[in-house]
């Protein structure tokens, strides 16, 4: 009996390791499956950002190429208002070379002119200011930043280092320089 036993034994170890195997490759099966799912879920899902990041590159350099074009044409255009505002300056000029055509009355049409002149550059300061352009003030005392001193002078009734006299107007815009004022300075 013990050879049967042994037998029974051996072919029943035998099933059981037949049936452990297909169950192993069953399992094994099912692993696969789910493994190759979630690599076609992330293939899909890399596909997916790949895109997104092409399309947001994309917008980014259309961006970048609108602002540079932008940027380009304030550049291109910054003086614009400023020139608009000279026109009626450039205007008034014409008009007053266009009056002396007709002149009957020589010291008449001279005052008209003179105070024509005077609206004009009235008018011609007020756009500046309106700009950021301003004349440097004669009242200030010596500031080498915006004046230069071409002369020097001893002076009594005047404190030293206050401008005496302005050759030359000086204009700054806004806080910047354009052209030193030339005046002559008190010791």
């Amino acid at each position: 009996m013990s050879k049967q036993t042994d037998e029974e034994l051996r072919n029943k170890t035998h099933e059981n390791d037949e049936q452990s195997v297909e169950v192993s490759n069953e399992e094994a099966e099912a692993d696969a499956m789910a493994v190759g799912n979630e690599l076609d879920l992330l293939q899909e899902e890399l596909t997916t950002l790949k895109d997104k990041y092409a399309r947001v590159h994309a917008d980014f350099d259309n961006i970048k190429k609108r602002l540079e074009r932008e940027k380009y044409t304030a550049v291109e255009y910054a003086n614009e208002k400023f020139a608009k505002d000279m026109i009626p300056v450039m205007d008034a000029l014409q008009m007053a070379v266009l009056s002396t055509a007709n002149v009957a009355d020589a010291s008449e049409h001279l005052e008209k002119l003179k105070e024509g002149i005077e609206l004009t550059l009235k008018q011609l300061t007020t756009s500046l200011e309106k700009h950021g352009v301003k004349m440097v003030s004669h009242d200030e005392p010596f500031d080498p930043n915006i004046h230069n001193a071409i002369q020097s002078v001893d002076h009594d009734e005047i404190a030293s280092g206050q401008i005496i006299k302005t050759f030359q107007t000086g204009y700054k815009y806004k806080e910047r320089p354009l052209r030193e004022a030339m005046v002559v300075v008190a010791n």
